[in-house]
C-alpha cells in the first residue's frame, strides 16, 4: 500500500487528517503510534516527534494541513477539500489557520498544563488560553451566521474545525449564547467522516487529562 499514516486516533491533529482520508475513501495503512514498532519508524521519519506523518511512496509528509493539501494534489476524490478557485481557497486556508491557531492551540495549552507536575503549571497561561477561546467562540459565532460549513462546501477548514471544537468544548464549554457555534459543532459530529474518527477514539477517552465528559 502506497500510503501509510503514523497517527493515534485520540489526537486532534490526527483526526483532522483522518477526516480528509475518510471523506474521499482513500485507502491507507494505519501505523498506530501506541508504543509499538511504528513509533521507532515515526521518530526516524520526523525527529521533531509530532504527528500525524503521512508516507506516500516513500516520501514523508508532515503537518496536518500540508498532508491534506498533499492528498488533494496527489489523491483527489469526489470531495474537494480545497476549492479550485484561488480566492475561495484562500478563505478556506484562513479558516483552517483560525481553527488551528485560535481554537486548537489554546485548547491544547489547557490540556498540556494539566499533564505537568503541579509545581510546573502555568495558571496565567491557562487564563490567557481561556480568554483566547472566549474570543474565538465569539468571532466564530458571528462568522457562522447563515453558514452550514466554515466556507461554502465542506472543506479542509471543517476538517480542522471538527476536532478543534470537539475537544475545546470539553475543556472550555461553548456557551449557549454562541448558538451558531454549538449548531456547527453538532453538524460536524453528524458528518460520517468525523463520526467515524470520534468512534475510533472512544476507547482512549479515559486518557483525557481533564476527564472526558459523558457525552458526544
Amino acid at each position: 500500500m502506497s500510503l501509510q499514516l503514523y497517527a493515534h486516533p485520540f489526537s486532534s491533529y490526527c483526526q483532522k487528517v483522518l477526516i480528509a482520508l475518510y471523506e474521499n475513501d482513500i485507502a491507507f495503512e494505519y501505523r498506530m503510534l501506541d508504543g509499538g514498532p511504528a513509533n521507532a519508524e515515526w521518530e526516524a521519519l520526523w525527529p521533531i516527534k509530532r504527528f500525524p506523518v503521512l508516507v506516500d511512496g516513500g516520501r514523508a509528509v508532515m503537518e496536518a494541513t500540508i498532508i491534506i493539501e498533499h492528498l488533494g494534489l496527489h489523491h483527489p476524490g469526489s470531495v474537494r477539500l480545497i476549492p479550485e478557485d484561488a480566492r475561495a481557497a484562500l478563505d478556506v486556508r484562513m479558516m483552517d489557520r483560525f481553527f488551528d491557531n485560535y481554537v486548537m492551540t489554546p485548547m491544547q495549552k489547557i490540556v498540556f498544563d494539566r499533564i505537568r507536575p503541579e509545581a510546573d503549571r502555568d495558571p496565567a497561561g491557562v487564563t490567557d488560553a481561556r480568554k483566547m477561546l472566549d474570543a474565538a467562540y465569539g468571532w466564530l459565532d458571528r462568522a457562522m451566521a447563515g453558514r452550514q460549513w466554515a466556507h461554502g462546501a465542506f472543506s479542509m477548514a471543517d476538517c480542522a474545525a471538527a476536532p478543534s471544537l470537539f475537544y475545546a468544548d470539553w475543556v472550555h464549554p461553548i456557551g449557549r449564547d454562541h448558538a451558531n457555534v454549538l449548531a456547527y459543532r453538532e453538524r460536524l459530529l453528524a458528518r460520517p467522516s468525523f463520526a467515524r474518527a470520534v468512534d475510533e477514539a472512544r476507547p482512549y477517552r479515559h486518557f483525557f487529562p481533564l476527564g472526558a465528559p459523558d457525552r458526544d
